[in-house]
C-alpha cells in the first residue's frame, strides 16, 4: 500500500530555512504528481506547492512563491521542499500528498503522510 514518510520539520527564526523530505513507497514513484500541504489546527489541508511526475513543472501557492522549492529525486523515490525565508505564518503540519494523475491541470492528492511539524518562531 501507499506508503509516505516526512521528515525535516523543525523549529525555526523567522527568516530561517527549512527543509523538508518525503520518502514513498508502495506504488510506481515516477508516475505521479506529488505535492505538499500543509495543516493548522482547525482546518483542513491547504495545497501548498505541487511538482509533476517527471519534474518538468512545479506549481506554488501564492503565499510561498520566491521562498518555497519543491523537487524530486525518482531514483530515490524522495520529493524535497526547501523552505527560506521562513515566517510565523508558515507554522504548521506539513504533509507529503500523492496526486492521482501525471500531469495534473489541479494538484489534488489521493494520500497523505502522517506530516512533519514545522514551528517559526523567535
Amino acid at each position: 500500500q501507499v506508503r509516505l514518510v516526512e521528515s525535516g520539520g523543525g523549529l525555526a527564526q523567522p527568516g530561517g530555512s527549512l527543509r523538508l523530505s518525503c520518502v514513498a513507497s508502495g506504488f510506481v514513484f515516477d508516475t505521479y504528481a506529488m505535492s505538499w500541504a500543509r495543516q493548522v489546527p482547525g482546518k483542513g489541508l491547504q495545497w501548498v506547492a505541487g511538482i509533476y511526475a517527471d519534474g518538468s513543472e512545479t506549481h506554488y501557492q501564492d503565499s510561498v512563491k520566491g521562498r518555497f522549492t519543491i523537487s524530486r529525486d525518482n531514483a530515490k523515490n524522495t520529493v524535497f521542499l526547501q523552505m527560506n525565508d521562513l515566517q510565523p505564518e508558515d507554522t504548521a503540519l506539513y504533509h507529503c500528498t500523492k496526486d492521482n494523475q501525471e500531469r495534473p491541470l489541479v494538484f489534488e492528492y489521493d494520500s497523505w503522510g502522517p506530516g512533519t511539524q514545522v514551528t517559526v518562531s523567535s
